[in-house]
């Protein structure tokens, strides 16, 4: 079945396989989403992911992570940016989630990356989602 916004679809999954308490989660595979599951390792959301080839779009396979008493390190994911509704913002205009306790994700002309790299990098663009 085709989704009309593959992202919101990615992060509901992950959402619901955390409340869950799974210890994985396979979405179909896309380079966007291959890149979101890049920022949330690197940021320590996810323990790990890997793309795995299938002959069609691929299954990226994403390994969620818990604290103790299998407490998920994800409290929430929220998608911003949406097919219906474009939320596009300057670098000075991007600012920290909850005080710098979460990320947003951002689809600039320099690729995706969080509101701390853009910030750095003086770039805008689209706000994909925020995670906290």
């Amino acid at each position: 079945m085709a989704t009309s916004d593959p992202i919101a679809d990615m992060l509901t999954r992950i959402r619901n396989a955390a409340r869950a308490k799974f210890n994985r989660v396979d979405i179909p595979g896309s380079g966007m989403k291959n890149e979101i599951a890049k920022i949330l390792k690197a940021e320590g959301y996810i323990r790990n992911y890997k793309f795995i080839k299938d002959g069609k779009q691929g299954i990226l396979r994403v390994y969620l992570k818990y604290g103790a008493d299998q407490q998920s390190v994800i409290f929430g994911l929220k998608r911003i940016s949406k097919p219906s509704r474009r939320v596009y913002l300057k670098s000075r205009d991007i600012k920290p989630v909850l005080s710098g306790m979460g990320i947003s994700i951002l689809s600039t002309s320099k690729g995706i990356m969080t509101d701390k790299n853009a910030r750095k990098e003086k770039v805008g663009g689209e706000v994909l989602c925020n995670i906290w």
